[in-house]
């Protein structure tokens, strides 16, 4: 208890070292603004203004970044130099399983053939290999670039153990989740899926989530942002009705949030940690004396007290961003690629998608059979069920298409994607179940509601 008590002793520049930076981090990552007409979030700005200014060497930087990666891992699986097993960061980055060396030599090629338009067109053509390359990549670049350099400023200095211990009496009897985890919601909501992701693969390998506890978040948590939910709403037509649509949305990804992670495989995650947790730190143990706001900010202080060296902030920033480059860019353009030459060019999404005839026809949802092949595509890319249900007339059908790629939340061009080339313990079979099973739990609740509004 001591110890304790000499923490609640904190100095004024270790209450200045938590708030200043805390706010900061809440201001780039989480306060909605307004620009150029659009809700968006500051990270979000930045990244925009990077991708404007470098919008003709983007491509060509990311195919760089991956040509890179492959390159050091290939070094270090076969020369393997001294001096790269002595550094850390070097073999985190390169000395990675044989079944990711396998996509970083695909998602190699793949990036080489679409910026150099060569071979077979189903590789590199707008719909595949360059909607990743020039579309999709040059936005985590960017996207990662301020999110990796910032994300210090949530992590380092005390927010999160104030923000856990408030809202663990919420998050853990409705979620059976740590209270932390509502932060990595809440950047998801406001910025982007990706971010949330991001947070969520940090607080896993600095011991913060068990690994049950990371692919819950990171499979339920991180959610589409406001932003792109209009942008898919505006593309079925519905515009006017983002509201109702957005409002239906959150209320069925809060259902599934509650039952997905309740049922295999989300459930049968041992509740162990990627490395032991600080045994000064928690959440859910307050001590007696102690209120869970001032336990909370006794624990923030003590995290910000240790975290006063600027030069340690940058560099775990660009650790960050080095991570996050080479560990996710790959995996995005070799498996992205590949799910979109499947949904392009052949049939075996809209084969996956005849079961839900059936259950469609039963909810009365007309032009069944149009709507049931966009539910099963959307795992290639959450953007491409709207872009195909744009054709079908019946707006109630188009309202639901757009409702349920929103809800479904895996898709293999970002967010699946990134899941699998983070630490975050989900293989690809089981983003898949868990993309079913989502599917299967937010239809019902999505139709219900378009039969109250149409």
């Amino acid at each position: 208890m001591e110890k304790t008590l000499k923490k609640r002793r904190a100095s004024v520049g270790d209450l200045l070292t938590f708030i200043i930076p805390s706010l900061i981090g809440i201001f780039f990552f989480m306060i909605p603004i307004s620009y150029k007409g659009e809700i968006t979030i500051p990270i979000a700005v930045l990244s925009g203004l990077i991708q404007n200014l470098l919008a003709d060497f983007l491509p060509a930087i990311m195919t760089g970044i991956i040509i890179l990666t492959l390159i050091g891992t290939v070094m270090v699986k076969t020369i393997r130099p001294q001096i790269l097993n002595r550094n850390p960061l070097i073999k985190a980055l390169f000395d990675v399983p044989a079944i990711w060396l396998i996509a970083r030599i695909s998602g190699a090629i793949f990036a080489v053939m679409t910026l150099f338009q060569i071979g077979p067109e189903a590789v590199w053509s707008e719909n595949t290999g360059g909607l990743l390359l020039n579309d999709l990549l040059p936005i985590l670049f960017s996207v990662f670039l301020f999110a990796g350099l910032f994300l210090p400023l949530l992590l380092n200095f005390g927010l999160l153990e104030l923000c856990g211990t408030l809202l663990t009496k919420f998050m853990r009897p409705i979620f059976n989740l740590p209270g932390r985890s509502s932060i990595d919601c809440l950047a998801s909501w406001l910025g982007d899926g990706t971010i949330g992701v991001l947070l969520t693969s940090k607080q896993y390998e600095e011991g913060y989530y068990t690994k049950r506890e990371a692919a819950v978040i990171g499979t339920t948590f991180s959610v589409v942002s406001i932003t792109f939910s209009l942008v898919v709403i505006s593309q079925v037509g519905l515009a006017k009705m983002f509201v109702p649509f957005y409002l239906t949305v959150t209320g069925a990804g809060v259902i599934a949030a509650i039952i997905i992670p309740r049922i295999p495989p989300l459930s049968r995650k041992a509740d162990t940690f990627f490395v032991e947790r600080p045994d000064d730190y928690s959440e859910e143990k307050i001590p007696q004396g102690y209120t869970p706001y001032s336990w909370g900010m006794t624990q923030a202080l003590d995290k910000a007290s240790k975290n006063k060296s600027l030069s340690n902030f940058f560099t775990e920033g660009a650790k960050n961003i080095l991570d996050m480059w080479m560990g996710v860019a790959p995996i995005v353009m070799a498996l992205g690629t590949l799910a979109l030459i499947v949904a392009e060019y052949t049939p075996v999404f809209q084969w996956l998608g005849l079961p839900f005839i059936p259950l469609l026809e039963l909810m009365q949802v007309p032009e069944a059979k149009a709507a049931s092949e966009t539910l099963i595509v959307g795992f290639a890319d959450m953007f491409l069920p709207s872009v195909i249900g744009a054709e079908i007339g019946s707006p109630m059908t188009r309202f639901i298409i757009a409702a349920v790629s929103v809800t479904q939340l895996i898709y293999m061009s970002e967010v699946g994607g990134l899941l699998l080339g983070s630490k975050i313990p989900v293989s690809f079979g089981e983003l898949f179940i868990i993309f079913i099973q989502r599917t299967f739990v937010t239809l019902p609740i999505i139709v219900f509601v378009a039969h109250m509004i149409f």
